[in-house]
């Protein structure tokens, strides 16, 4: 039976389940609400925006971005983003999608932290962006109604959903500080991990090993 959503179809095959089913498992509720409420906004903000795209790779890549926060993870010295970029790449490619497809989930994870630029590619790769902007940021609202918003949030509900999601970023980074550099995680870090010192780009030039 098809499940609808604000009007958004939820991919149903043997791929999208097998997806759910992991990320349930290992995500928890909190990041599993949150990854289909990515996939359902961004959605609905390709829809507005009249962007042709593949439902079943979206929600992929959706469910699995932020699985590199997870207790799996807890030893990982890469950056959160490409932990679950490489998962996914990985199941979709045991599931004999082609590299391509791969290719586009595991890019559409590895740049969900990165302002701009995956506005510039493929439709899968925009549109988990802005499920995580919309969600997570607030960004484009205008681009979604308050009743498919509420639509959303009934189906995945996000209960003192800021100060949770704040945490779990937290936890799932505070081991591995130095991966923040040069991305929004760092103010994270700045905020809630006592002792943490940013990596200083202009420092970084000044003191290289380069004589001048």
């Amino acid at each position: 039976m098809t499940t609808r959503i604000a009007d958004v179809e939820i991919p149903d095959s043997a791929l999208t389940r097998e997806a759910t089913e992991l990320v349930r498992d290992s995500a928890g509720e909190l990041l599993y609400d949150h990854s289909r409420r990515v996939f359902l906004f961004g959605a609905l903000r390709g829809h507005h925006r009249d962007l042709e795209f593949d439902p079943e790779l979206l929600y992929v890549a959706a469910l699995f971005h932020d699985l590199g926060l997870t207790a799996k993870y807890a030893d990982s010295e890469q950056r959160f983003e490409l932990d679950g970029a490489d998962m996914a790449r990985d199941f979709l490619l045991r599931h004999e999608l082609s590299v391509d497809r791969a290719r586009t989930a595991w890019t559409a994870i590895a740049l969900h932290t990165t302002p701009q630029i995956p506005w510039r590619m493929e439709p899968e790769v925009a549109l988990v962006t802005a499920g995580v902007e919309h969600d997570v940021l607030g960004l484009g609202f205008e681009e979604i109604t308050s009743e498919q918003r509420a639509a959303v949030v009934a189906a995945h509900p996000r209960p003192d959903f800021k100060r949770r999601i704040l945490a779990a970023f937290t936890n799932g980074i505070a081991h591995r500080p130095e991966t923040a550099f040069g991305n929004v995680k760092a103010d994270v870090l700045a905020h809630f991990s006592p002792g943490f010192v940013r990596t200083d780009f202009v420092s970084m030039i000044e003191n290289s090993r380069w004589p001048e």
